[in-house]
């Protein structure tokens, strides 16, 4: 794994930041980061009494010394008020929980709007702010069906609102939404926001519940076809990149927009022949269904450009693997 602090070098403090939704796979992954170059990081949760879900955090370096945690719930407007007041600055990677939905328009597109205006209201109210960091995803660049795929999609492009409504991709919709929303917030009030994209994240888990994303990779080493069938060509990013990514744009002045924040773009079944060369002892699939969706390319270039270097598709699998084997999700026989 990446750089570590010396055993006896003490982080210089680099002041406070808050994160929202301090409990999921990326944030955890994040505050981790933060810890070990020297924040005092606000984490906020729904529950800060549930000492089960929240033990992996205070275990991280630094945690004991420089981590705090507060109730915020996303739905409640003027709940992130206390957790941002006095801080330099705000990651914003809580979404809401997606399950199969009745409503989804009530039960996913809203809470995920509103939750991100209701943490940027809070940080409106903040004078010692010096610059919000969200989470979107790269999704909300390439749900489109009128681009060159000779072309690649750079973080001008948007993701087409009547195409995710037509085919009904909330989770899509539901990020774009927020971004564009979050983008008229920030503009119409002064705040300096900087959004990241990543694709998909792949890498250890720290909470030990794992989350759609761990459990849908899970699957594929136990030779699941179904949840990774529909990602046909995708990106993939190593969580520690995403949380260093986040690290970077928040601190790098002159950072600033977008950042598409992806390692390698590869089809299903090339990854699939890659996995299963890589780990002949897991049953991981050979062929995919193929989907009917255009071809594309990601242009990392602006981050980059910012001296950012990404871990390969081989090394965020093998660490992936290596944490679900320690955690007792995956046997793996030599």
């Amino acid at each position: 794994m990446a750089q570590n602090q010396s055993q006896n070098q003490k982080p210089e403090c680099k002041g406070r930041v808050c994160v929202t939704g301090a409990s999921g796979f990326l944030a955890a992954w994040l505050i981790k980061r933060l810890l070990l170059s020297g924040y005092h990081v606000t984490g906020t949760v729904r529950d800060p009494g549930n000492e089960m879900k929240l033990a992996h955090l205070w275990r991280l370096e630094g945690a004991r010394e420089r981590l705090k945690l507060v109730r915020a719930d996303l739905m409640e407007e003027g709940s992130f008020d206390n957790a941002i007041m006095g801080c330099h600055g705000v990651f914003h990677t809580a979404s809401p929980v997606l399950k199969p939905s009745s409503d989804p328009k009530a039960e996913i597109l809203e809470p995920a709007i509103q939750g991100t205006l209701n943490v940027l209201r809070s940080c409106k109210k903040n004078p010692s702010l010096h610059r919000v960091v969200l989470t979107s995803s790269s999704s909300t660049v390439r749900a489109r069906d009128d681009f060159d795929p000779r072309v690649p999609l750079d973080e001008s492009s948007w993701s087409s609102v009547q195409l995710c409504e037509k085919f009904q991709i909330w989770y899509v919709l539901s990020k774009t939404l927020a971004e564009r929303a979050a983008w008229e917030f920030c503009n119409e009030n002064n705040i300096h926001l900087v959004t990241v994209l990543p694709t998909f994240v792949i890498g250890p888990s720290l909470p030990p519940d794992l989350c759609s994303t761990a459990s849908d990779v899970l699957g594929l080493f136990k030779g699941e076809t179904e949840k990774f069938q529909w990602h046909g060509r995708m990106g993939y990013v190593h969580i520690d990149d995403v949380a260093l990514c986040h690290i970077l744009v928040y601190e790098h002045e002159a950072a600033n927009g977008r950042y598409l924040c992806s390692s390698t773009v590869i089809d299903n079944d090339e990854l699939a022949t890659l996995l299963s060369e890589r780990y002949p002892s897991l049953p991981i699939p050979k062929r995919f269904e193929q989907q009917n969706r255009p071809y594309y390319e990601l242009n990392t270039s602006k981050l980059r450009t910012l001296g950012f270097k990404f871990k390969s598709v081989q090394e965020m699998f093998d660490d992936c693997i290596a944490s679900l084997v320690e955690q007792g999700h995956l046997t793996l026989h030599i």
